[in-house]
């Protein structure tokens, strides 16, 4: 049974928030940038736990690659970049036009380009699978300034006034939001009426999750973006976008195109789909390492050992 929540801590959680983001909004990049680097500084002060975990998650999915003191100058950065993701969403109504949004996004390759659009003007449902890494809202919201607004599943904060703002903020942008939980329904239909649905594939799923290999290690992955794809038949685009200059500089990747259809008849489907938009991830990940959020516990639910033969 989840712990009932103190609604005026709550409530006096979010006035900080807004405050602080109220004050951010008023500086130029460059500063509130700086303002972020200072906030990562405080964060990794007070969040010993989670570095631990961001340092051994890294140690495993990069073994013998970084001393200890390049673990160090990593987590931070990790820090800092997602610090300034937060300046960057809070600024990014603002700044980003349809005029200029190529200032602050590119693609891989022209034919990245290319492919996403065909995708997208293609007639099916697109299902777009991205992960903690990056810059995951930036994508979403260039989409909708071009008049592709979709659907992203999202859970919901347990502090219920973050939650209202954060969804007022996003629903602004044009995107809808849909519960993880509790909106099923609204997610088939988004996919049934050839819409555009984003979603994260680097979320641990418990113990019934399915275990696929991700940095060589197994992590359990939800099955119902793979079940959704075979039954609704949607074009999985796999994307992340990863800042590649100073300030909001993005590069967005296409890393794969996943057809449903070419798997209709294979008994491993659902696996075989799990497996290839993971190692997808990964690819991105890979070569950013500095971008992911190696805080949260990816990795935190393991395959039940195998009893011993009597």
């Amino acid at each position: 049974m989840a712990k009932p929540r103190n609604r005026v801590v709550d409530y006096g959680v979010y006035l900080v928030i807004r405050i602080v983001g109220a004050f951010l909004r008023t500086l130029p990049f460059a500063l509130a940038f700086r303002v972020a680097d200072g906030l990562a500084w405080v964060l990794m002060r007070i969040s010993r736990s989670r570095i631990d975990i961001a340092r051994d998650n890294l140690r495993q999915a990069f073994p013998g690659r970084y001393s200890e003191a390049e673990l160090g100058r990593l987590v931070a950065e990790t820090y800092r970049h997602f610090c300034r993701v937060i300046v960057e969403v809070l600024h990014i109504e603002h700044v980003m036009r349809t005029d200029n949004w190529r200032d602050f996004l590119s693609f891989g390759t022209d034919d990245q380009c290319r492919d996403v659009i065909a995708a997208l003007v293609s007639g099916r449902s697109v299902m777009m699978v991205t992960g903690h890494f990056g810059n995951w809202e930036i994508a979403g919201y260039v989409l909708a300034l071009l008049g592709f607004r979709g659907c992203a599943i999202a859970r919901p904060l347990d502090n219920s006034h973050l939650d209202r703002w954060l969804r007022r903020w996003r629903e602004a942008t044009g995107q809808k939001l849909i519960a993880k939980n509790g909106e099923f329904e609204l997610i088939e239909k988004t996919l049934q009426n050839g819409g555009i649905l984003a979603t994260l594939g680097d979320q641990d799923a418990g113990q019934r999750g399915l275990f696929v290999p991700f940095f060589n290690r197994p992590a359990s992955t939800h099955k119902a973006v793979a079940l959704l794809a075979l039954e609704h038949k949607p074009i999985m685009v796999v994307v992340g976008a990863a800042r590649i200059g100073v300030g909001m500089s993005y590069c967005l990747y296409l890393e794969d195109i996943i057809d449903p259809l070419d798997y209709e008849k294979r008994p491993d489907a659902v696996k075989a789909i799990t497996v290839r938009f993971t190692e997808a991830l990964e690819r991105m990940i890979r070569r950013h390492p500095e971008q992911y959020l190696w805080i949260h516990r990816r990795w935190k639910h393991q395959p039940p050992a195998k009893k011993k033969a009597a």
